[in-house]
């Protein structure tokens, strides 16, 4: 359905030309996040600069009853920023400020646009960092990591994103502007924050965000060490673990990770020969990094690694660490598309969950990488593919299908830091029952009555004793629009 032109002409008033996007052509560059499995077109995109153009938007967008989606650098991986039929997205690329900086209490105020590392960049000369550093680092922005609870690789010691956000501005589905938190003593009462992080644009649109920093560390210290099995290099976590080890990050990258990596413009010098490598990275105290590194070496030498190599400088700590955050993008070597899933385990079952997914991946005929953030159990079991085959995409959501229940069996989680969008969005039924579910619905609904936030994402459309099934985008957007009030509220 077309947008009212009144509608559009008071946009591009409140806007500016460069703030509305209503080209279908144009449109379909905001088609889908991550996941290409998902797709659909907005009748308008908006790009507002700051909080009062967000507010004032969104207000329009609310007297006219149109769906909202909102949308950062759209590098998510669950679906979560895909638009829905005569919807509008509401996109932050504009709003990329990094608007003050406190050295001295180690906080910082940015819009939401701004990208996860130039944060980092804009507080260097103070030698403080912003921690949570999810894969897409170079790429993704603040609000984005905040509406999925990001995670990343130095997450095992420092903590997803939500440990890190001290205030929001966030705009509601009426245009109303709130502030939650902020960088002094935590406010009385609900904690808002914690309930909005992690909502996937569900509760509303943040537009600036306080987030603490983190003083660089004395010491750091990079380890790769070399397993010719990956077996033991997961029994080596586990151990690590156990043994009360804490390093900023651990991470395991299987042999058909390490050869797409090696073969690309990302090659980190990971032996090729390898089933699979550690990488991990301790940082703190000279004293305790050197502990806590001979700890390492001692675990590592047990389960039988045939070499442990340590970066010798800055340049190639940096190389090895481009290696694996750019490992998801090396997987197109392998196939045109990559499904990335996104569960965890318990740490103590690695070895089990990867072998499981192995052979999930055989008995379809799938390729499967395994390329994941050991220290938390978060694993991301990677299955290239080419969604062009309908029968490809069907052998690959079964198995990522196969791979979460085996995970929830194993008193693990369906998402450790990508959400659970349109990709998981059923499988919440795995782990939720109907009473949890409403309790969740209700939350949403103080926040947004209309349910024209985000619709159909995150909460499971049918009831969980009925078969779950994967509905095509545009009928999600239509049965989220008329069922509203369905029994126990689910959308």
């Amino acid at each position: 359905m077309a947008l009212d032109s009144n509608l559009l002409r008071r946009l591009r008033a409140l806007l500016g030309d460069g703030g509305v996007i209503a080209d279908a052509a144009r449109c379909l560059a905001y088609e889908s996040d991550g996941l290409g499995l998902e797709r659909g077109v907005a009748e308008v995109v908006l790009l507002p600069a700051h909080t009062h153009e967000a507010a004032a938007a969104m207000r329009l967008l609310a007297e006219a009853r149109v769906p909202v989606v909102a949308r950062g650098a759209g590098t998510g991986l669950s679906g979560g920023a895909t638009p829905v039929a005569g919807g509008a997205v509401i996109g932050t690329a504009r709003m990329r400020k990094v608007l003050h900086v406190d050295a001295v209490d180690r906080w910082a105020r940015v819009q939401a646009g701004v990208v996860n590392v130039d944060l980092t960049r804009a507080c260097a000369h103070e030698r403080l960092f912003y921690a949570p550093d999810p894969s897409s680092q170079q790429a993704c922005t603040i609000g984005g990591n905040v509406a999925n609870n990001s995670g990343g690789p130095h997450c095992f010691r420092y903590g997803s994103t939500g440990r890190h956000v001290l205030g929001l501005t966030v705009v509601t589905a009426t245009g109303e502007v709130l502030e939650l938190g902020g960088p002094g003593p935590e406010d009385e009462g609900l904690d808002l924050i914690g309930l909005f992080v992690g909502s996937e644009g569900m509760l509303g649109l943040a537009t600036e965000v306080i987030v603490r920093l983190v003083p660089e560390p004395e010491e750091v210290e990079t380890l790769l060490a070399i397993f010719k099995e990956l077996d033991p290099c997961c029994d080596a976590v586990s151990d690590m673990i156990a043994a009360r080890l804490e390093p900023s990050a651990i991470e395991i990258l299987d042999k058909l990770t390490i050869e797409a990596v090696e073969a690309s413009v990302l090659r980190a010098g990971y032996p090729k020969d390898a089933e699979a490598v550690l990488l991990i990275e301790v940082d703190g105290g000279h004293e305790e990094v050197d502990a806590t590194v001979k700890d390492i070496l001692a675990i590592c030498a047990r389960r039988g690694a045939i070499e442990v190599r340590r970066a010798k400088d800055a340049y190639e700590r940096k190389k090895l660490w481009a290696g694996r955050k750019g490992a998801f993008g090396a997987m197109g070597r392998i196939a045109p598309d990559l499904y990335v899933a996104d569960v965890v385990a318990p740490r103590t079952k690695l070895r089990e969950i990867v072998r499981y997914a192995t052979d999930v991946a055989r008995e379809r005929a799938l390729k499967l990488s395994n390329v994941f953030h050991a220290g938390d159990g978060n694993l991301h079991p990677n299955i290239s593919y080419d969604r062009r085959d309908a029968d490809q995409v069907r052998r690959v959501l079964e198995a990522g299908d196969l791979i979460m229940q085996r995970c929830v069996d194993l008193g693990g989680a369906l998402t450790g830091e990508h959400g659970v969008g349109l990709e998981k969005r059923e499988q919440m039924c795995m782990v939720y029952g109907d009473v949890d579910l409403d309790e969740m619905t209700r939350a949403r609904r103080a926040l947004d009555p209309s349910g024209r936030l985000n619709p159909g994402k995150l909460m499971p459309i049918r009831g969980c004793r009925e078969v779950r099934t994967r509905k095509p985008l545009g009928e999600v957007a239509v049965e989220h629009i008329h069922e509203q009030g369905h029994a126990g509220g689910r959308v």
